[in-house]
């Protein structure tokens, strides 16, 4: 108990500084490898903090990774810092109000996980220097979470290899231990090659890259019949070969994810898509190719760092809200559907939350939630390291992902203190781990369990590419 207190000291000692960098992130919402300016300050809080910085790690310009500690076990804090589009919002406001020039937003709370995930590196390796105990503690600044599956690749460079557990967490409605459930998925671009021609005057002698485009998405809604329930099927149209009419489209481009419950289910999903691809290639006399842009790995829990990281969160308790956040969160909730908040009861796994504003409380571990249907690249971290991620409430309840009401919470008081909150877990959760070396070696048999059965398979083929963006020209380089 002593130990907990002094970690949790630890965060407080430094909250003030990680809070400021939550909300400068927040004002600076980049998209997928673009993030240039978010990993910088990410990059500067950790040379401050006098930790060893590797940048450009598997090739990443926008990833970084910080480390501190000559020797014992290597702790990982994973941190995200991107952003999404359309998803610009004042901060503060109750109603949508999209901030002027910027479309950008964080619609997910990334702001707040990269800087409490540093936070709590940063506490953990004062405890390390306090107490004089053996261990490394390692901040890793991973991009492109939204789609662009940096972890994956990460993961693919060999980065976690020396790794002994890693903790991270999520922004939510609710606070609790997650339960790692999460989809597999890959996204791949089919590009069709046809023959040109004048559609009126000789249609007989083109060849519709269109036309292969159409007839693939037809044949992949007709496969939605026959592949596992829970499998999902997006696709998006990103070259549709023109906008002229009267010309046989010689060109087109459509972009898939394809989602499952494991890589065991997804694969052969993808295997029928290829199919399909090459059909409707046959039926419209093109030739189609394929390249695969990103992939995740379902999440994988281990049952030793949950317990471990539940039993942290028991003893620390909810988020200490105040009545500012409470009138804030109510505000917010007025612009919410019924379904909205029944929702975050239905994810939370309880029946009501006392029509309440905010959780303060801690949802107990065993509860049973709904299925989380998207995906994260804290899968692949997951299968080759002991992973554990905690929810912590700081968005109103009913508050839906991905919406302009998580933008404008991104910087208010619910937000600032479950980030330090969050940190708190994480830091307290490697302390348990540090001194109770039978725990860590629980985490690692419960893996190796798991790799007897089923290996690790990286989603991402050897030799597809990062899919990165060059620095913009208004950033100096380093």
């Amino acid at each position: 108990m002593k130990n907990s207190e002094r970690i949790w000291d630890c965060v407080d000692e430094h909250a003030a500084d990680y809070t400021a960098l939550s909300d400068r992130v927040w004002a600076m919402p980049e998209l997928a490898y673009g993030e240039f300016r978010s990993a910088e300050e990410h990059r500067a809080m950790l040379e401050a903090e006098g930790f060893r910085i590797t940048t450009d790690p598997a090739g990443i310009p926008t990833a970084l990774v910080g480390e501190l500690g000559e020797d014992g076990p290597v702790f990982a804090f994973l941190g995200e810092y991107d952003a999404l589009p359309g998803l610009s919002q004042e901060a503060g406001a109750d109603a949508p109000v999209a901030l002027p020039g910027n479309g950008n937003g964080h619609g997910c709370g990334h702001n707040m996980l990269g800087s409490a995930a540093l936070l709590g590196a940063v506490a953990f390796a004062q405890y390390l220097k306090e107490t004089g105990q053996k261990g490394r503690v390692r901040y890793y600044g991973c991009p492109a979470e939204e789609g662009g599956a940096a972890k994956a690749f990460m993961v693919r460079a060999g980065l976690f290899e020396d790794v002994d557990a890693a903790v991270t967490w999520h922004p939510a409605t609710i606070t609790r231990v997650d339960d790692m459930r999460s989809l597999a998925n890959t996204r791949i671009d089919f590009t069709f090659h046809g023959r040109s021609s004048h559609a009126a005057a000789a249609p007989h002698l083109g060849r519709s890259a269109l036309d292969g485009v159409e007839l693939m998405n037809i044949g992949a809604n007709y496969l939605r019949e026959h592949i596992p329930q829970e499998c999902r099927l997006h696709y998006a149209v990103l070259d549709a070969g023109g906008s002229a009419p009267n010309v046989v489209q010689a060109r087109a481009t459509v972009r898939y994810q394809l989602r499952a419950v494991d890589l065991a289910t997804l694969l052969p999903v993808k295997e029928r898509i290829l199919q399909i691809a090459s059909g409707a290639a046959q039926m419209s006399g093109t030739t189609v190719e394929h390249h695969v842009r990103s992939g995740v790995s379902n999440m994988l829990e281990n049952p030793t760092m949950t317990d471990v990281m539940a039993a942290v969160m028991d003893r620390l308790g909810p988020v200490p809200y105040d009545a500012a956040d409470y009138d804030y969160a109510r505000r917010l909730q007025a612009t919410m559907t019924d379904e909205d908040i029944e929702a975050t009861y239905l994810r939370a796994g309880i029946k009501n939350f006392d029509d309440m504003a905010l959780c303060d409380i801690v949802v107990p571990k065993d509860s049973p939630t709904a299925p989380m249907m998207g995906s994260t690249d804290v899968g692949d971290v997951s299968w080759v390291v002991p992973t554990v991620q905690c929810r912590v409430g700081t968005w109103a309840i009913g508050t839906p992902g991905h919406s302009w009401q998580v933008t404008a919470q991104g910087t208010s008081g619910q937000a600032h203190k479950g980030l330090i909150h969050a940190a708190k877990i994480m830091a307290g959760t490697a302390v348990e781990l540090l001194e109770k070396p039978e725990l860590l070696a629980a985490a690692k048999a419960d893996m190796a369990a798991i790799h007897a059965r089923t290996p690790y398979i990286c989603p991402i083929p050897e030799g597809v590419p990062v899919p990165i963006i060059p620095r913009p020209a208004n950033l100096a380089a380093e």
